[in-house]
């Protein structure tokens, strides 16, 4: 491991450039602070020293704070533990210090790494270097003066924007809004810099302290009116997450009783923030998306992914198009193949309205597109497949085809290419029943839209070997997507687990409580769309489809419901033709359609389930908690089956599959976070109610019993049952 340390060199020009040394991003650790404060003290000290440039070692200044201690304070809620930097360093030492101070910036600066940067009096970065506070997506707030700097050096609207977003700039944008004050080359960086530190120390050079700047923030009234429509915004886009609200708060308190004061609230509000459950939310699934890529006995035994460098799709449609855009974009050439010459021509055309609509949304550049689309070749037979690397199979969920293809492509394709399926929910040993090579069969179950879905559910049979499973992470990863690898059952990890929330959701309607309301309460709680609009959305023929899987899969813990069926016979099919249980009209908001009302009514007459044929009364808690529980419940059995490597890996594949708010943790952290015996003890109320959908799994039961998180191994002694991969 590479030394975490801080070191300090003093030229014969009286330069003392202090050197940041923390691979492979030069994280802030706790002792980098520490040595940051012992050099810049023997810098003001020395008499040879007249200025200091601050640098990163390797070609990066900082990627910012090490996120490491966040999570060392949410397992222990010592706060002490995090250092009281922002003052103490980069106010009184640095900033206010008798030496003027320039950074140097190149590669990554960013988080803490600006903060460090924007208490030095100047900043000279190298091309392209990545300028950001990213700090709200992991539940705080820039904690190291940068809520009170950053608008002082830019403006108060773009310093929100960047705050709010958590988006970098680039360092040619910094230059023009003046965050930056020169852009030269990296082999130049350090001579500049030092350059203009003597010229500052010698006053050349303006000696500007950022925090006493207030030319750029405009008259008090200007700013509140920019403060007063981002809190709107952030009402909307941020609902649930207090760090944009504190944050902007913070930013307004410096505006109007000044810098200092900003800093000093900015530091309060932190560890406030840090401790809430938003942060440990977001820092968990920051951390669990890590771990996905490691894989016991895939990733730990010497294995090295094999190139790919052509992959067969077959099948144009949706899925297979996006797949075909995901890894254009990637530089992998691309045979796509059809049945026909007409939905070869659509599947071709799918490709390149995804990449045209990227281009337009300007999320890719022209030339890049034609890169893109001048490596997909379309074709009708498969005798292009003696060299492909991949096939990937994405037709409609029909066992006999898949099996019929899966036969066929081994006949054809080379000894080293992996056989994948993009099926949703069948069985990966019967697709692959007659193949002879069944080690090279793998599910890569992608999300639609496939080219925009960030998750790959990677699903290995007992037979799949380990090189074809490190072979397609390595193909996730350079597509852009999260692989997680999962084991072999219906519905694998995610829709498994997602399966109880439709049927949880007619469940309710079913016993009168009213849709709409149903959809509003999910989508407060933080998910995108609420399950109705949600069906509307995917159609109704997937959720008539995949049904019948899940039903046939766990008859015990289904719900059958005749809504659906009676809003086809209605002639309606949610978005696809316009009228679902909302209305859909081009550049408009669905609206709920009053029509479905008698429709309901009648799946309600049908089903027979309402208490004394009266609707339920419920709060809209109970509402999230009848729709989600079951989804836990069911978590809880994909858990003990062992279909996933560790827990961490099903709270990643909710939030990036299924939306489910990252700021919750996702599904099995926000499950501990309720509380598995309030869980256990609702669904055994609700089962003794209105039937055994509500059942509690075994799983469940004993982990409440036993005070045991959802999320603890299985080597408790609560998991009896495991590893039916």
């Amino acid at each position: 491991m590479a030394e975490v340390k801080v070191t300090m060199e003093v030229g014969t020009d009286g330069v003392a450039v202090i050197t940041i040394s923390n691979p492979p991003v030069n994280a802030l650790a706790i002792q980098i602070f520490a040595g940051l404060k012992e050099k810049w003290n023997e810098a003001a000290k020395r008499n040879d020293v007249k200025a200091i440039v601050l640098t990163g070692h390797g070609g990066r200044f900082s990627g910012g704070f090490d996120i490491n201690v966040f999570q060392k304070v949410h397992t222990t809620g010592d706060i002490s533990l995090l250092p009281g930097v922002s003052v103490d360093l980069v106010v009184n030492t640095m900033e206010d210090g008798k030496k003027p101070a320039v950074a140097a910036v190149e590669g990554l600066c960013l988080g803490g790494g600006l903060e460090l940067a924007l208490g030095c009096h100047a900043r000279i970065a190298a091309p392209r270097t990545q300028l950001g506070l990213p700090e709200l997506s992991l539940g705080v707030l820039p904690g190291s003066g940068g809520t009170q700097r950053l608008p002082r050096l830019i403006g108060l609207s773009k310093a929100i924007e960047m705050m709010m977003t958590s988006k970098p700039i680039m360092s040619e944008e910094g230059k023009k809004l003046g965050l930056i004050d020169a852009i030269v080359p990296s082999t130049e960086l350090l001579k500049v810099a030092r350059q203009w530190a003597l010229d500052i120390a010698e006053r050349r050079k303006p000696w500007m302290r950022s925090l006493h700047r207030t030319d750029k923030i405009g008259s008090l009234s200007e700013a509140r009116e920019v403060l007063k429509s981002a809190r709107q915004q952030v009402k909307q886009t941020a609902r649930n997450m207090p760090q944009h609200l504190a944050c902007l708060d913070v930013i307004e308190e410096g505006i109007v009783h000044g810098g200092y004061n900003g800093v000093l609230k900015e530091a309060q509000v932190f560890e406030d923030l840090v401790l809430s459950d938003t942060s440990r939310g977001l820092v968990h699934v920051f951390f669990a998306q890590r771990a996905t890529s490691k894989v016991p006995n895939v990733s730990d035994i010497g294995l090295k992914p094999r190139p790919m460098k052509k992959v067969a799709i077959i099948g144009g449609g949706l899925m297979g198009s996006g797949i075909a855009t995901a890894l254009v974009l990637s530089n992998i050439f691309v045979i796509l193949k059809e049945i026909n010459p007409e939905y070869l021509q659509r599947g071709i055309k799918a490709v390149e309205a995804n990449i045209r609509g990227l281009v337009a949304r300007k999320k890719l550049q022209q030339d890049k597109a034609n890169k893109a689309l001048s490596i997909v070749k379309g074709v009708l037979d498969y005798s292009e497949f003696k060299d492909v690397d991949m096939v990937i199979e994405a037709v409609i969920e029909n066992v006999p085809l898949k099996q019929q293809i899966f036969s066929d492509i081994e006949k054809v394709c080379p000894p080293h290419c992996i056989l994948a399926t993009n099926t949703s929910t069948i069985d990966l040993n019967l697709i692959g029943e007659k193949t002879r090579s069944q080690d090279r069969v793998i599910g890569a179950h992608f999300f639609s839209p496939a080219h925009v879905m960030p998750l790959l559910e990677i699903v290995r049979t007992e037979k799949t070997s380990a090189q074809a499973i490190l072979d397609l992470m390595a193909v996730g990863k350079s597509i852009k997507k999260v692989p997680v690898v999962v084991g072999n059952c219906t519905g694998f990890a995610v829709n498994r687990t997602f399966f109880p929330y439709s049927h949880s959701a007619h469940t309710l309607a079913n016993l009168g409580v009213d849709v709409y309301r149903i959809d509003a309460q999910i989508t407060s709680f933080g998910l995108p769309i609420g399950p109705f609009q949600l069906q509307d959305l995917a159609g109704y023929g997937v959720a008539v489809a995949t049904g019948k899987e899940f039903a046939s899969a766990f008859p015990d813990r289904t719900f059958k419901s005749p809504m659906l069926d009676l809003l086809i016979k209605s002639g309606r099919n949610g978005k696809n033709n316009g009228k679902g249980y909302y209305i859909y009209k081009k550049g408009e908001k669905p609206k709920p359609d009053p029509s479905v009302l008698p429709i309901i009514e009648e799946s309600r007459r049908l089903t027979n389930i309402m208490p004394g044929g009266k609707p339920i009364s419920v709060t809209d808690q109970e509402i999230v908690e009848m729709i989600l529980f079951p989804v836990v419940n069911e978590a809880c059995r994909v858990l003990e089956d062992g279909v996933v490597v560790r827990a961490s890996d099903l709270d990643v594949a909710s939030v990036l599959g299924m939306s489910f708010p990252s700021y919750r943790g996702g599904i099995v952290f926000w499950a501990d976070t309720v509380g598995a015996d309030h869980i256990y003890k609702s669904l055994k109320k609700w089962s003794e109610l209105y039937g055994n959908f509500f059942k509690p799994s075994r799983f469940l039961e004993e982990r409440a019993a036993n005070g045991v998180p959802l999320s603890a191994p299985p080597s408790t002694p609560s998991s009896s049952s495991r590893s039916r991969m």
